[in-house]
C-alpha cells in the first residue's frame, strides 16, 4: 500500500488491471484500516480515470454474488449519491412508480453514507427484510414487479470498507461504483451522477456495453432530475440538455425536495408520496425520474407519454400496491 499511496501522492494514475488488483486486495482485507482510509481520502483529491473506474467495476462484479433473476427486461434506477443535496428518496420512489406501471425493476441500494437516509434505510424502516435468496427475489419480481438487492448482501467482500466509509462520511469512489455493480446486471439502467465529468465517464463505459442506458446530471449538481434547474442526459441516442421549459415545468426551490432529518421523517415523506399525498413538487420530481426510466426502456416513447404512464401508476395506487406486495413477498 505504501507504493500505491506514493503513486497517488505523485498525481499518477492506475491502469485498469492495477485498479482491479487494488480493489480486490482492499476487499480481501490485505491492507489495514489506516491504509484503506488514507487511500480512499487521497484518491478523492483527484478525478478518477476511465481505466480506473473500469478496473474497480471489474473487481466488484467479479467478487459479488450473482443474482440470476427471471426477467427478460430489467431496469435499475440508481444514483451515485454524494451530491450533498439531502433530497428525499426520489430514485427509490421512482422505482416503485416504474414497477407500478408494469415494468420489472431490480433496485440496487444501500444504507446512506454521505447522506442520512439511503434507499436501504428507508425501506428497512418500513418493514422490508433484506435477502439474497434468489427464489424470494424472483417472487418479489413476479408479484410486485420489483425486487430490492441490498448491496452488502451481494458484495460481502466490501464489509472491510463499510466501517471506514461510515466514519469518513463523505463520498468516495465507492459512490461512483454503486450503480455499475448491480449483481442482477440489468439490461436497462438509469443512473444519476453528481457532476458532469463523471457523467461523461459513465457514458463512455456504457457505450461499450449492450445496456440501454440514460446517464443524467442536473446542471446545478443533483444526481437526479430535481426540477431545480436544467439537466443533461447521455443515452444510446446521444447527449442533450433538457430544459425545464421544454418539459413543461417551472423551476422548484431546493427546499421543496429536501428529505427528512431522520430515517423516520424520510419514511414519512416516502409513504406520503406513495399514497399520492405528497406535495406537487415532490410528486412531479418522482414522476419525472420515473418517466425518464420508462423512456430508457422504450426510447420510442416521448417523455410526455412516459410521464403519463408514471402518473397513472401513482394516482391509481399501483405504485403503492407494488410496494405493499414487495413487503409481503
Amino acid at each position: 500500500m505504501k507504493a500505491i499511496l506514493n503513486h497517488l501522492f505523485e498525481h499518477k494514475t492506475f491502469s485498469r488491471e492495477q485498479s482491479k488488483d487494488i480493489l480486490t486486495n482492499i476487499a480481501q482485507g490485505k491492507y489495514n484500516t489506516s491504509q484503506m482510509a488514507a487511500f480512499m481520502t487521497a484518491y478523492c483529491m483527484r478525478s478518477i480515470t476511465v481505466d480506473e473506474l473500469e478496473g474497480f467495476r471489474d473487481a466488484m462484479l467479479e467478487l459479488c454474488l450473482p443474482a440470476d433473476l427471471e426477467a427478460d427486461q430489467l431496469i435499475d434506477l440508481c444514483g451515485t449519491g454524494g451530491d450533498g443535496k439531502d433530497t428525499f428518496n426520489i430514485s427509490t420512489l421512482a422505482s416503485f412508480v416504474v414497477a407500478g406501471a408494469g415494468y420489472k425493476v431490480a433496485k440496487h441500494g444501500n444504507y446512506g453514507v454521505s447522506s442520512g437516509c439511503g434507499s436501504s434505510n428507508v425501506i428497512e424502516y418500513l418493514g422490508y427484510q433484506f435477502t439474497n435468496d434468489i427464489s424470494k427475489l424472483n417472487k418479489g419480481l413476479e408479484e410486485a414487479n420489483i425486487t430490492f438487492l441490498h448491496a452488502p448482501l451481494f458484495h460481502p467482500a466490501m464489509k472491510t470498507v463499510a466501517p471506514i466509509r461510515r466514519e469518513l462520511a463523505v463520498k468516495t469512489f465507492f459512490n461512483m461504483l454503486g450503480p455499475m455493480v448491480n449483481p442482477a446486471k440489468p439490461n436497462n439502467q438509469m443512473v444519476g451522477v453528481y457532476n458532469l465529468e463523471l457523467a461523461r465517464l459513465y457514458a463512455y463505459l456504457y457505450q461499450k456495453s449492450s445496456v440501454n442506458y440514460t446517464i443524467l446530471n442536473a446542471l446545478d449538481g443533483y444526481d437526479e432530475i430535481s426540477l431545480t434547474g436544467d439537466f443533461k442526459t447521455f443515452s444510446n441516442n446521444g447527449e442533450r440538455i433538457n430544459t425545464l421549459a421544454s418539459l413543461g415545468f417551472e423551476k422548484l426551490d431546493a427546499g421543496e425536495i429536501t428529505g427528512g432529518h431522520t430515517v423516520a421523517e424520510s419514511a414519512g415523506i416516502f409513504m406520503k408520496v406513495l399514497n399520492h399525498e405528497g406535495t406537487a413538487a415532490q410528486q412531479n420530481v418522482v414522476l419525472c425520474n420515473a418517466a425518464l426510466a420508462i423512456k430508457t426502456i422504450d426510447s420510442t416513447k416521448t417523455f410526455a407519454d412516459s410521464f403519463y404512464e408514471a402518473e397513472e401508476a401513482l394516482v391509481s395506487g399501483n405504485a403503492l400496491k407494488s410496494f405493499k406486495q414487495l413487503l409481503a413477498s
